[in-house]
């Protein structure tokens, strides 16, 4: 097993209270799709204002896009798997966790 550092656990800190404030976005107005993609848009668009830090004009930081996306994109694929193939194999207890998250509204 996989130990936890400290950055880790405040890593996953950070992201738990990225999906509360998405989850909190939920409710008659706004579905799970479209949160969703909100979520994703409010990604791209951070992703985009960190990667050009270190430019210095806007041509050099254009110039760079095509392995910037790259680089995103990779991540994103890695994370995306590692939580679809975490999902399935905890499916059950996720599902519940759903239900009883809409129960006690």
């Amino acid at each position: 097993m996989t130990e936890i550092t400290p950055e880790m656990q405040a890593f996953y800190q950070r992201a738990d209270a990225i999906i509360g404030v998405a989850n909190s976005q939920l409710g008659p107005e706004a579905h799970s799709g479209q949160v969703g993609a909100s979520l994703l848009y409010a990604a791209a668009r951070y992703s985009a204002s960190v990667a050009s830090i270190g430019f210095v004009k806007g041509d050099d930081f254009a110039k760079e896009k095509d392995d910037i996306v790259e680089f995103y994109v990779k991540q994103y694929r890695q994370m995306l798997s590692d939580n679809l193939t975490d999902y399935a194999q905890n499916f059950d207890k996720y599902v519940q966790l759903n239900q009883d998250d809409k129960s006690s509204k």
